[in-house]
């Protein structure tokens, strides 16, 4: 498995978040982490990439736990985070931003490159030159994507990409996301949005209240509306 998370609870000062969170994800595989707004999704991603201070359970990415190492040093191994806030850098163009995540390629990685990103997202290459802060949200998200991968990371946490795009450009990421597993990349991806998860994901785990309350495949959790309906229905 390209990452293995077992055992994982987390604490913010005196209240605890995460109970006992195990799931794992295998090179050029999907795993969505569903949930409402506020069930654990960010801070499960948080913890992976060390910053919840307090956190324990075991980490293991790539063969070797990392539960105790800083983000920097997660980072350096190949693990990207893609934040919900996506954090580009407005007064830099397109382009700058893309340089920023530059990254050596890595054994075992794919390699991206700001041609292949632009060919991967259409929308960003016919903007090279223009300021991030001068761009829609989505393609903010896409650009956030991007400079991810442009660290050449082996596997990728997304906290919800979907989130405020317009259908139109959900569907760009849908595609983006698949052509990324294709590559070979391994993602974990926290959403609220059924729909996406579903033309992304291959394997689904449903977290409510810090908790794992279904594991299993898309098309096992497709088939089990009772479960869809007691933890994902608004």
């Amino acid at each position: 498995m390209k990452l293995t998370v077992s055992n994982l609870e987390a604490r913010y000062g005196q209240a605890q978040i995460l109970f006992d969170v195990s799931f794992a994800v295998a090179e050029g595989q999907a795993l969505a982490l569903l949930g409402r707004n506020g069930a654990g999704k960010s801070t499960t991603l948080r913890s992976i990439v060390g910053l919840v201070a307090d956190r324990t359970g075991a980490i293991n990415f790539q063969g070797e736990d990392i539960a105790r190492l800083p983000t920097h040093e997660i980072g350096r191994r190949g693990l990207g985070w893609v934040p919900e806030d996506r954090r580009i850098f407005t007064e830099l163009t397109v382009t700058e931003n893309l340089e920023v995540g530059r990254q050596p390629p890595r054994p075992g990685a794919p390699t991206w490159t700001p041609e292949k990103l632009f060919e991967l997202f259409p929308n960003l290459a016919e903007m090279r030159q223009r300021l991030g802060g001068r761009i829609s949200g989505g393609e903010q998200q896409m650009l956030t994507i991007a400079r991810t991968l442009m660290g050449n990371p082996s596997l990728v946490l997304l906290d919800e990409p979907s989130e405020g795009l317009a259908p139109k450009i959900v569907e760009q990421m849908a595609a983006a996301i698949l052509a990324m597993k294709r590559e070979g990349l391994a993602l974990v991806i926290s959403e609220q949005n059924l729909r996406f998860a579903r033309l992304i994901s291959d394997r689904a785990v449903i977290i409510e209240m810090g908790r794992i309350r279904y594991a299993g495949t898309m098309a096992e959790l497709e088939a089990n509306p009772e479960i869809r309906d007691a933890y994902l229905a608004v």
